[in-house]
């Protein structure tokens, strides 16, 4: 996706259709406070995001020294370049005496008085996308509770970042359409279209992150208008759950299978169709959609 920001992919300025995405770096520092705070025994829980194959430890928590952060750990090398080649959990109940890895990072280790450490790897398309460490100043053996927790933490990071990646994916064709500064010309560019507006409104309901949310919400509102131009101004406001059975049943969902992507009640599914119908000043579902369309409310 080309970028004409200046501080690289994830931050653009404002006014670009481009969607504003948080540091990946705040997502997972998140991930590791709650991991800190599972811990009865008191670790030193730290990590980073990999790039073209290298890890770059950016966040810690619990450490005395400085050794480890904005260290660069490479694919085999370590604990964490393991974790990164063979894509599971890699741990050592005794660091400096652990014949299973290399140990071109002993230094910043031992320093730190590690012993005990558990890297998992944060995997997204197939790939590590980050590597979250737990470590002990004693030697102590990683058992499944630690893994397991560090485990829903790593997935709980993956599902984050495949969520924002998903966006990115999005953003790229919506971005070559405002950026063209005209509507789409064919029927197939407008049906793609709103396919990613539904797309953007369900990652609405499923991301975690408030800022990433409101930034879909904006981003799915600038879609709607596009495959139109201007749209006549309006008094009408549908509230998101409108909009959200809207734009399925705009794409011929029955409310069965409306009720199923919202995972909600068919009952519910009608609640809301009728509110939007009422504001909406429409006898049909199919008439609906059509004015909702014409006031620029769905694409």
């Amino acid at each position: 996706m080309t970028n004409s920001c200046a501080e690289g992919p994830p931050y653009c300025a404002e006014g670009s259709a481009r969607l504003l995405r948080p540091r990946d770096d705040d997502a997972l520092r998140a991930e590791l406070r709650v991991i800190a705070k599972e811990f009865v025994t008191p670790a030193v829980v730290f990590g980073g995001p990999v790039s073209e194959g290298t890890l770059k430890i950016s966040e810690t928590l619990g450490t005395r020294t400085a050794g480890l952060r904005g260290l660069s750990i490479s694919p085999m090398l370590g604990l964490g370049g393991r974790a990164i080649t063979q894509l599971r959990p890699q741990s050592v109940e005794d660091y400096a005496t652990a014949r299973t890895i290399t140990h071109d990072y002993d230094r910043p280790v031992i320093n730190e008085g590690l012993r005990s450490i558990v890297a998992v790897p944060v995997v997204v398309g197939g790939g590590a996308r980050a590597i979250i460490y737990a470590a002990f100043r004693q030697s102590t053996p990683i058992g499944s509770r630690i893994l397991d927790m560090l485990g829903r933490a790593g997935d709980r990071l993956a599902a984050e970042i495949n969520i924002r990646d998903e966006v990115d994916r999005r953003v790229a064709l919506i971005d070559t359409l405002v950026e063209g500064g005209q509507a789409p010309a064919t029927s197939a560019l407008i049906e793609g279209i709103r396919e990613i507006h539904t797309e953007l409104r369900v990652l609405t309901r499923t991301t975690p992150d408030s800022v990433l949310a409101t930034s879909l919400h904006a981003l799915a509102d600038k879609l709607a208008g596009l495959s139109r131009g201007d749209a006549p101004a309006t008094d009408v406001t549908l509230s998101g759950r409108e909009v959200d059975v809207l734009t399925y049943v705009a794409l011929g969902c029955t409310n069965a299978a409306v009720a199923h992507r919202l995972s909600i009640k068919p009952e519910t599914v009608k609640h809301y169709l009728r509110g939007a119908m009422g504001k909406l000043d429409a006898r049909s579902r199919v008439e609906a959609v059509s004015r909702a369309r014409r006031l620029g409310l769905l694409p």
